[in-house]
């Protein structure tokens, strides 16, 4: 157990004394407190307690706390309110290693001055060192929301944040903390260290605690900050590089062609007839039973306590049993630099990617894509979490069949966006909200287009198996740039495309248990998960509704 500090603090109201109170051992924690008692009060204002009052604090000098004791026993006869009675018997108590009976004379104390942040200080250290870190809290914060200077209380506010695993918090508090002390300025740095390490920033933890252990390279706690950080470096090192996933299943899809919506009875008279030769040309494969594999691997070749660099590949394939042209295989490889950093002291990564993908449909290949992105994740507490993100991709298209300039897909897509996070439990729960631009600069005139993306969704844990239940919506509405030239196909030419595409995804994830692969131990989950399409748009041959749901168990390794 650490021995700890303690000093007496002062009220606002009184009169100047310093001195130190012997340390005490409180929970492995050093309890620090520096106390500087008020202006003496003038003569003709001293009374009979005030005397009394003034004698102990000559007796808490010379640490005669007994004769402490009985003047001030013998002031609260005189005046049983006196303030500085009450707080300096419970100041007394205190450098007795008696807090609790220190507690009822400083709630006392605080009854008579509630707003004064010295006593604030010394009650919630008197349940500090009981342990009722739940009394203590609130004293402590409204004393550094007070008074952030008071000699030692940044520490005590930041590792009860840190207990309760506010990092944040924490970091802030530990940041504005001010003592003169060598051992609390060490203890500061080292839970500095430990929060830094819980968010994630294992190179900022390592220097804070190299500094704790310069501080002071003699004192009891040298030896646990010297382990802790030889500690974060070693499990910084270890940290998994390689890591990946493979999924099975089956899926049902009502509308693998993308059949259009009938125009049949809805009371359009302009309606387009090409909507209904397109329905009628698929009437022997209105939907599909299939299967699904996916593959996906990350491995990372290159970490500093700042940075990391990955590259990653994922294959994924639907195949349609019924209508084997419309399966559709996806390869993608991905680069990206990851770089972690703290701003006000609220954790951030900053990072950049490069993907390529290839789809088949069918067989041959149908679009490729490069993506260049920027990205950012700043953590703002605990329950805040704010993505922001900007992308450039390059479209080709694999024309099978000749056709006009003006309905050439090859396009460039430029994208900007965010999202933030409402996080609960550890992330166990959380809710999201976003929004993306992007602008399609199609190299044909009627595939350019100006999209708004709304982004939605969360995710609840429960209880059981630590199942997840998770929906996804996106709502993304194109203003297309110019007339389309060949729809509606009995009025070309006339009408700009207008779409509003509603997307729903609902997931439940249930985790199956662990593998032991040699050291690592791998997981399985069932995944059930449901896809809904729904696209409207002014040109009814755009005009589609899609439902897919699939069944698979994923093993991640």
């Amino acid at each position: 157990m650490i021995d700890s500090f303690y000093f007496v603090c002062s009220l606002n109201t009184l009169g100047p004394i310093n001195g130190p109170m012997p340390m005490w051992g409180c929970a492995g924690l050093a309890l620090l407190l520096f106390v500087s008692l008020p202006a003496v009060i003038a003569e003709a204002q001293r009374t009979e307690a005030d005397v009394y009052v003034g004698q102990a604090i000559v007796d808490f000098d010379d640490k005669r706390y007994d004769s402490a004791l009985d003047n001030l026993r013998r002031a609260l006869e005189v005046e049983p309110d006196h303030v500085q009675a009450l707080y300096y018997t419970g100041v007394v108590y205190m450098a007795q290693r008696q807090p609790a009976r220190a507690v009822p004379f400083l709630e006392r104390a605080r009854a008579r001055v509630p707003n004064d942040s010295v006593v604030a200080f010394q009650l919630g250290l008197a349940y500090f060192a009981q342990e009722r870190y739940d009394r203590a809290e609130p004293l402590l914060d409204e004393a550094f929301r007070g008074q952030p200077n008071l000699d030692g209380l940044g520490y005590y506010v930041g590792f009860l944040r840190y207990r309760r695993k506010d990092y944040r918090g924490a970091l802030q508090a530990f940041r504005g903390s001010r003592t003169m002390d060598p051992e609390i300025q060490q203890l500061t740095r080292l839970y500095t260290g430990l929060s830094l390490a819980a968010m994630g920033l294992p190179g900022q933890a390592t220097s804070e605690v190299e500094q704790a252990i310069r501080l002071a390279p003699g004192s009891a706690i040298t030896g646990p900050a010297e382990r802790l950080r030889d500690a974060v470096v070693a499990a910084h090192e270890r940290e998994r590089r390689f890591s990946g996933e493979v999924r099975v299943g089956l899926l049902y899809d009502d509308n693998p062609r993308v059949r259009p919506k009938s125009v049949v009875g809805n009371g359009d008279s302009n309606a387009d007839p090409l909507v209904t030769t397109l329905r009628g040309q698929s009437r022997q494969s209105i939907d599909s039973v299939g299967e699904l594999v996916g593959l996906r691997g990350d491995y990372v070749w290159w970490r500093t306590p700042q940075w990391e660099s990955s590259i990653s590949y994922s294959g994924f394939l639907t195949y349609e049993n019924d209508v084997p042209k419309f399966s559709v295989l996806d390869h993608l490889v991905a680069a990206s630099l990851l770089h972690k950093n703290t701003v006000a002291g609220m954790p951030i990564q900053t990072g950049l990617q490069y993907v390529y993908d290839a789809v088949f449909l069918g067989g041959p290949i149908f679009l490729q894509r490069q993506t260049a992105s920027l990205f950012g994740s700043l953590v703002e507490n605990e329950h805040h979490l704010t993505q922001a993100f900007g992308r450039y991709q390059r479209k080709d298209f694999n024309q099978r069949v000749l056709t006009s300039r003006e309905e050439i897909r090859d396009a460039d897509n430029w994208m900007a966006g965010f999202q933030h996070f409402l996080r609960f439990s550890e992330d166990r729960h959380y809710l999201k909200l976003g929004y993306q631009f992007d602008w399609e600069n199609a190299d044909g005139n009627d595939w350019g287009y100006h999209g708004n993306r709304i982004l939605a969704g969360g995710q609840v844990t429960l209880p059981w198996k630590g199942t997840r239940l998770k929906y996804d919506f996106d709502l993304h509405l194109r203003d297309y740039t110019f007339k389309n030239t060949i729809l509606p196909s009995n009025n070309p030419g006339r009408e700009r495309r207008f779409d509003e595409e509603f997307n729903h995804a609902f997931r439940v994830e249930v985790p199956l248990g662990t593998l032991k692969v040699g050291s690592r131990d791998t997981g399985l989950t069932f995944v059930l998960e449901y896809l809904m399409t729904n696209n409207h748009s002014n040109l009814d041959v755009f005009s589609y509704r899609r439902n897919v749901t699939s069944a698979s168990v994923a093993w991640s390794f």
